[in-house]
């Protein structure tokens, strides 16, 4: 249906040569032009606005991480240095003796208390690893810490900071540990320990998109503290420990389910702890994947309307050129039938107008013998003579008749408007095609209503379009067919002329075509332009011709035609 009329279109005149186009060809080039044109810098600049914005919010993402980590990370390390130090005040502040004092140490951890979050509880271990001072709210003092892992660590180091871990109290906490060397040469541990819901708080009230998780681990990947989605403390995360950097780093990886994070890390110094800060990519790119789909709509849409603009113009360009050069082609057949068709009528004109002369000297001598016949006795009563004679002047009469017909016709081809005697004209027609319709047995009926007036028209004209559709009808029908040629009046301003045979008809499908120029049922045997030009003459003269046909039965064209004359020049 909305295929384009070109689009099935093929040349069928006997002269290819005089079409200049390929539009099928011209149509698909100028779409793939136009569209090309217009496309190509569209879809560019959109991948590349796309890539742009991508990579510059990942790099947003990736610097408010990279800033969330690190800021954090001064949180905590603050936290701990700032404990230590406080401890370290103590140790150098205070002599060993008023720090093995209960009542001192007491006093001690009152004060840091107020003075400093987190601390739980003080104490003074001797060189055995005995703890020989406590103050706290557990019963610890005497406890010997010789075997645990951080009294171990804090004697090789000096000052030790220790993972989470139970210890006797079997509760989650921290103990910084400074060891003191005393002036007979022997030591002793200054031991505080630190909760860890410090910690808990300060990541737990982090605001981070994302679904964003933040959490503490040491170098074995254990966590420090509670994780929203990697677990409980003391449990190993199922991400791989990061490797060692002195600045925090953020990189890109996948969870344990594939789902894509973004993964920012701190190494917290002089402390066994790691801050990761993890977030789900897909989250904080959410935003981004809304702009993303607006701007595929948007391509998606621009792409759409450009393809439709440039159809419907490259259609609409295709269509009227195919349409001037078919009717320049048809121009050119029919300047050319007319000048063929009148060369014939001159060259018949004057081959008639030569018989005439020799016709009529045969007629006067065929005459003169005759009358010779009659006056000598002898002839008179010779009725076989007179026979032979009598057919000779009747054939010069035949060919008389008919070279004065075909004068006649002749010289109405030439444009002329003259009053026209409808049936004279038809019946001049058919007296040209009255062999061939008596060589193939063809009957014609010619009936004209009595009743229609002389009227004024182009005669050469009228000629032509009762030609060729007789022709037409003679070429439908088998031998032993009916043509039916009826004139009336209609409406008493109109005539009404059917021509109408029994020949093959045309299917329903092909009728739309038949006025096409060039369109021809007769395969190669015909130029396609008999009935175009029919229907353009009937034009010129003021009428109207429509078509009734049914396939197998035959065709009627019916022509109406206005008794008074009125030019249409178009």
């Amino acid at each position: 249906m909305l295929k384009p009329k070109f689009w099935d279109y093929h040349d069928t005149s006997p002269h290819k040569s005089e079409h200049r186009f390929n539009f099928r060809r011209i149509w698909c080039l100028t779409v793939l032009l136009i569209a090309g044109v217009s496309l190509v810098p569209l879809i560019s600049i959109t991948l590349i606005d796309y890539n742009v914005t991508e990579q510059s919010i990942e790099s947003d993402i990736m610097l408010r991480t990279a800033r969330l980590v690190s800021n954090t990370q001064r949180s905590i390390s603050f936290f701990i240095t700032e404990r230590r130090s406080a401890l370290d005040f103590i140790v150098r502040d205070n002599t060993f003796e008023s720090l093995t004092d209960p009542a001192r140490l007491a006093a001690l951890l009152d004060n840091i208390k107020k003075g400093f979050s987190g601390f739980i509880d003080l104490g003074v271990i001797t060189h055995g690893g005995r703890q020989k001072v406590y103050a706290g709210p557990y019963n610890l003092e005497g406890r010997n810490y010789s075997k645990q892992n951080w009294y171990q660590q804090v004697l090789d180091q000096g000052v030790y900071i220790s993972d989470v871990f139970l210890g006797f109290r079997k509760i989650p906490h921290v103990v910084i540990a400074i060891k003191r060397i005393l002036p007979d040469g022997s030591f002793y541990v200054f031991r505080a320990t630190l909760d860890t819901k410090q910690y808990n708080n300060l990541l737990h009230n982090l605001e981070m998109a994302g679904q964003g998780d933040a959490f503490l681990i040491n170098h074995a990947g254990i966590l420090q503290t509670p994780s929203r989605l990697y677990g409980k403390v003391f449990q190993k995360i199922s991400l791989p420990v990061p490797g060692y950097a002195p600045k925090t780093r953020v990189l890109e990886g996948r969870g344990t389910n594939g789902v894509p994070l973004i993964i920012g890390y701190r190494y917290i110094s002089n402390s066994p702890f790691i801050l990761m800060v993890v977030k789900q990519k897909k989250e904080v790119m959410e935003t981004w994947l809304n702009t993303r789909m607006v701007l595929i709509w948007f391509l998606c849409i621009s792409i759409t309307i450009i393809l439709i603009v440039t159809l419907s113009i490259t259609t609409h360009l295709v269509n009227r050129i195919h349409l001037a050069d078919t009717k320049r082609v048809m121009t050119l057949h029919q300047v050319e039938f007319t000048n063929r068709l009148a060369s014939i009528g001159r060259l018949a004109a004057g081959v008639a107008h030569e018989i005439n002369n020799p016709l009529a000297i045969i007629n006067e001598k065929a005459g003169l013998i005759k009358d010779l016949f009659k006056i000598k006795k002898e002839y008179q009563n010779d009725e076989k003579i007179i026979g032979l004679i009598d057919s000779v002047l009747s054939s010069v009469k035949r060919a008389g008749t008919i070279t004065k017909r075909l004068l006649n016709f002749a010289r109405h081809m030439d444009v002329s408007i003259e009053t026209i005697n409808l049936k004279k004209v038809i019946s001049d027609v058919l007296g040209f095609l009255g062999k061939e319709a008596e060589y193939r047995s063809i009957t014609v009926n010619l009936h004209v209503a009595d009743d229609i007036p002389l009227f004024t028209n182009d005669r050469g004209k009228l000629q032509q379009i009762f030609l060729n559709l007789i022709n037409n009808a003679f070429a439908a029908m088998n031998d032993g067919g009916h043509l039916d040629i009826l004139a009336k009046k209609k409406k008493d301003k109109y005539v009404e002329i059917k021509v109408s045979d029994d020949g093959c008809g045309i299917p329903e499908s092909l009728r739309h075509l038949v006025f096409e120029p060039f369109f021809s049922t007769k395969q190669k045997k015909g130029t396609g332009l008999g009935l175009t030009i029919t229907h353009r003459l009937v034009h010129e003269i003021g009428g109207k011709i429509a078509l009734e046909s049914v396939a197998g039965k035959g065709t009627t064209f019916t022509i109406t035609l206005p008794l008074n004359t009125k030019k249409n020049e178009d």
